[in-house]
């Protein structure tokens, strides 16, 4: 899970891509870890690269609830939920797989 949506890094194209999962996420992972790194560790089938994405994906999932609590306080939520559609990729005609 990724601020722009879904990132399948198993796929070949992460090989040698050495960005953050995330770059919006400040989570240990995103900080310390690229997408070819974590890659390399779930294809040789390192129980640390699930570690990793799963320590992210909780981080991410938290601070989305931090941002809906926000948004709710705000009484902005259908505005909040827009955004993160639209950022996420939901909302486009060849939207991602959910």
């Amino acid at each position: 899970m990724t601020s722009q949506g879904r990132l399948v890094v198993k796929n070949a194209k992460y090989s040698e891509d050495f960005r953050p999962l995330d770059p919006k996420c400040n989570c240990y992972v995103c900080k310390n870890y690229t997408r070819a790194y974590i890659r390399h560790l779930i294809k040789a089938n390192e129980t640390f690269g699930i570690h990793l994405t799963s320590y992210h994906n909780l981080y991410f999932l938290i601070n989305l609830m931090h941002q809906v609590q926000d948004a709710i306080e705000q009484d902005n939520l259908l505005e909040f939920r827009a955004a993160f559609f639209e950022e996420y990729g939901y909302n486009n005609d060849n939207g991602r797989n959910f």
